[in-house]
């Protein structure tokens, strides 16, 4: 009854933009899956290393323990992968299932690309026959789910709301906004009575930055129709939504010369550095925040809607745990999965890294320890989106589609309409290939 945990030795990375593609799925075959289940011998785990990974190991390793107390002659052994080199290593594994672990960590946008390559393991009904599965949140939930089947649980969840500075509101006797057209206004009051500041710095590569203001008016990125996606950005509620985000660039309030190219790390920077009234970041953001200049002089909002009351959707991301077609330890690995992403686990994860439960009343438990959490958990609460469920995702968010069509507008090479219509086309032509 030993384990083992060693962080793997960092391999090179991968470019930015194959990186930002988070949800590239490897291209191979799949294969037929393990044609046996071994209830003993060394059950191999993957996961990602952390910045601070010390915590993650320390809560991996009580699991384990636990886990091989339980299991005569079984071993765990737990690799720690960069996060940055995860898509080379899961391509690999899935072509060579004799070095595959049974069990890994992937990004949710990931899930459909990996099913699509045969790489997961349905588990469905073990899903269905946990306990504790009835309490996920239900996008959470949808993140692992393809074509009504379950191929992981989910670990965590990571959503965006409105960080502002107080100072600056205080003095300007500004009050939170509480609609999309109030933070554009705040924006630019604080833009014209502190020019070296952006009123809310904004990036034309930030997508999901961008994202819930088209959810906001009613926008879809897509629409399913049987087994098919067809793309819906150019939609007329859609395109309110670009619309009200790419007016957020220009001199009075973060002039396109310098946002265009920002992505969301950009944008959070700028605030921790205090040269931003107001910023989308995530709850995993909160440490850049106190490493920064704006430390006790900043506060969190959910992101407004349209109209007063109500919370702009985000996009739920976070890690799932799901464990591969090829593993001879089915069982096994599935009983590790369920500790690993159990409520007890979640909560410990939460206490030490921030990560936010994926289970609605651990989340709340979450909330009520932790007040810096609540505007995330109600903006949790209030619904959140996710990317269209399809290995077609993989094309489109590496080939910026939607960062691409942002900075067309906001550069002024196309309108709202041409921009938009041209970003449908090309999602079109992802879908239309992952439909062959």
């Amino acid at each position: 009854m030993k384990f083992s945990a060693r962080t793997a030795a960092p391999v090179a990375a991968l470019l930015l933009a194959a990186l930002t593609a988070s949800a590239c799925a490897p291209s191979t075959s799949g294969g037929d899956g393990a044609t046996e289940d071994r209830r003993s011998g060394t059950v191999r785990v993957w996961l990602f290393k952390e910045v601070n990974n010390e915590p993650k190991e320390r809560i991996v390793d009580e699991v384990v323990r636990a886990f091989t107390k339980k299991h005569d002659g079984v071993e765990v052994d737990v690799r720690y992968i960069p996060v940055e080199s995860r898509a080379e290593r899961i391509k690999a594994a899935f072509n060579d299932p004799s070095s595959a672990p049974d069990l890994i960590e992937y990004g949710n946008t990931d899930t459909a690309g990996y099913v699509a390559d045969g790489g997961l393991a349905d588990i469905t009904e073990e899903f269905g026959d946990w306990d504790q599965a009835a309490d996920t949140d239900p996008t959470a939930r949808e993140s692992v789910t393809v074509d009504g089947k379950v191929y992981g649980a989910p670990l965590f969840v990571g959503v965006r709301a409105l960080y502002y500075r107080t100072d600056v509101f205080d003095d300007l006797g500004l009050e939170p906004p509480g609609t999309l057209q109030e933070v554009a206004t705040a924006a630019r009051r604080i833009r014209a009575e502190r020019p070296d500041l952006y009123g809310i710095a904004v990036g034309g590569a930030y997508t999901y930055g961008a994202l819930p203001f088209v959810w906001a008016h009613g926008g879809h990125l897509a629409e399913r129709k049987g087994g098919t996606y067809t793309a819906a950005v150019d939609g007329a509620a859609a395109r309110k939504g670009v619309e009200a985000y790419t007016d957020l660039f220009g001199e009075d309030n973060c002039p396109a010369a310098k946002c265009a190219e920002m992505g969301g790390n950009d944008t959070v920077e700028a605030f921790a550095a205090g040269k931003a009234g107001m910023v989308i970041g995530g709850d995993f953001s909160r440490q850049a925040m106190e490493d920064g200049k704006v430390r006790g002089k900043y506060a969190v909002v959910p992101l407004p809607g349209v109209e007063k009351g109500e919370i702009a959707p985000a996009f739920a991301g976070g890690n799932n745990l799901g464990v591969l077609r090829s593993s001879d330890h089915r069982t096994l690995a599935v009983e590790l999965l369920k500790s690993l992403a159990g409520k007890e686990t979640q909560r410990k994860l939460f206490d030490e890294m921030g990560f936010l439960p994926t289970f609605t009343d651990t989340r709340q438990e979450a909330a009520a320890s932790e007040p810096f959490v609540e505007p995330f958990v109600k903006t949790l609460a209030a619904g959140t989106e996710f990317v269209p469920a399809t290995p077609a995702w993989a094309e489109i968010d590496a080939s910026r589609v939607l960062p691409v069509m942002f900075q067309e507008i906001v550069s002024g090479r196309k309108d709202v309409a041409a921009a938009t219509r041209d970003a449908a086309a090309r999602m079109d032509e992802a879908f239309g290939k992952a439909a062959d």
